[in-house]
């Protein structure tokens, strides 16, 4: 989609210069960096389309939500060339071009994604997914693939062992058959992956069949967890194997990766301290303003290795509000206070968690630190649950931008499996698309309470 959006945006640029000024005159601007130029209007558009979640499968598969996502992209987009037309005059492409290339990408575009939204709703373009098992977790395999349709798959059936559960309908998919009776299947029911979901494999995986499929007739054999991994984007805690930890690859130059990564933790704290202090200063002034109490509030969290640091917070409710001792907070908690409300949902009461970054407690990436009291109860409740220790807390991270603001065990429980797959995946690339989803829920005031 990227990279095709990018194409058709870049000769809606083209077009409009041609149409705008002549073949010749066109081919004379293009060659006068005027490409270049082309590139720098296609990346602010596409920012702006990914700012929409116009990128967000869900939304590319609701046709109907369509067309005011891309007009309100456009405009935004609109706005931020005119500004930066205006500090770099240099940039102009020519005068009425970009209202012109505004007007055929709001035309071409919504064609495309008419098309795309078809494309990615046609069953016959679904990747075909047979299940092998019947039991829990084969069943939370397809639930998973049933809530992400628009991600292209369809689960086609359950293969078990029982004769008797022939027929029946676990979830919405049936139990089409047997696993003695699997290479029949595959030929009738085609499938493009089998992902293997049984609880008992002991003398019931049929290895060799399995990769003459594999081999013969091209279908991708998945184990259930990996393809759980991959679908969702976190690891259940409830068929978690500390193996799939261990040997999680990470390659020579994971050393590198974390000491790079200490260096633009350093940089990018002392960047958004200075760029951020007269927000600091006006927040700390709101807040002295409305209510008695300290404007900067010390909380213990664990971090690295279970060691506690005092994080920095701007405080957001009463100072009396932990009287009878620690408590989550709830959705419109009356504790808040007005001011804190608001920085609550622009996330300007984690600014001054830079200075923990600074000091090496935190990092800007990684699971969000927890209170001992809280710590102490989960490790008791969820699997695994210290294994988040492993890596500095962060300012953002994995968890934070898929899943909204923690209330409660279960949610708590919800959010370390994202930790999970951050912990065993953390890449440069995976750190980069948190910081673009984390830039989204500022702006948007999206999974803030």
């Amino acid at each position: 989609m990227l990279i095709f959006e990018g194409a058709l945006i870049y000769l809606c640029g083209v077009a409009a210069i041609w149409i705008r000024y002549g073949n010749e005159a066109a081919d004379a601007m293009i060659e006068r960096q005027g490409w270049l130029k082309l590139l720098a209007a296609m990346a602010v558009v596409q920012i702006a389309f990914y700012l929409f979640d116009l990128y967000d499968f869900k939304m590319i598969g609701q046709r109907s939500a369509l067309i005011p996502p891309i007009a309100q992209s456009l405009g935004l987009s609109a706005v931020a060339m005119a500004l930066i037309f205006y500090a770099i005059p240099q940039m102009t492409i020519g005068r009425g071009v970009f209202a012109l290339a505004m007007v055929l990408m709001l035309t071409l575009m919504t064609g495309w994604r008419i098309v795309a939204t078809w494309l990615l709703g046609h069953p016959r373009l679904a990747e075909r997914i047979l299940i092998l098992g019947t039991d829990a977790q084969a069943v939370s395999i397809a639930r998973e693939v049933l809530q992400r349709r628009e991600h292209g798959y369809e689960v086609v059936g359950f293969v078990g062992n029982d004769p008797s559960m022939v027929g029946q309908s676990l979830i919405n998919p049936r139990v089409i058959g047997l696993i003695t009776d699997l290479e029949e299947l595959v030929r009738a029911r085609r499938p493009d992956r089998i992902v293997v979901a049984l609880s008992d494999r002991r003398g019931n995986l049929p290895l060799d069949l399995l990769l003459r499929l594999k081999v013969r007739d091209e279908i991708q054999v998945e184990e259930s967890s990996r393809f759980f991994e991959r679908l969702t984007g976190k690891i259940s805690t409830d068929r978690l194997q500390p193996g799939q930890l261990v040997f999680a690859e990470t390659g020579r130059w994971m050393r590198l990766y974390r000491r790079v990564r200490r260096l633009f933790d350093i940089a990018t704290s002392v960047i958004g301290i200075a760029l951020s202090l007269p927000l600091m200063i006006a927040t700390a002034i709101a807040i002295r303003l409305e209510s008695p109490g300290p404007v900067i509030y010390l909380q213990e969290r664990v971090g690295l290795h279970g060691r506690t640091f005092r994080i920095l917070k701007f405080r957001s409710m009463r100072i009396d509000a932990e009287t009878n001792g620690p408590v989550w907070a709830g959705e419109n908690d009356p504790r808040v206070t007005k001011v804190g409300r608001i920085i609550r949902k622009l996330r300007i009461d984690e600014i001054p968690q830079f200075f923990n970054i600074l000091r090496g407690e935190m990092s800007l990436i990684g699971p969000r630190p927890e209170r001992p009291a809280f710590v102490t109860q989960l490790e008791e409740l969820i699997p695994y649950y210290s294994e988040r220790h492993l890596v500095k807390p962060g300012l953002t991270g994995w968890a934070q931008v898929c899943y909204p603001y923690g209330a409660s065990f279960d949610d708590a429980r919800e959010k370390h499996q994202y930790d999970l797959y951050y912990i065993k995946n953390q890449s440069p690339l995976l750190d980069a698309i948190i910081l673009l989803e984390t830039a989204r829920v500022v702006l948007f005031g999206r999974l803030s309470r």
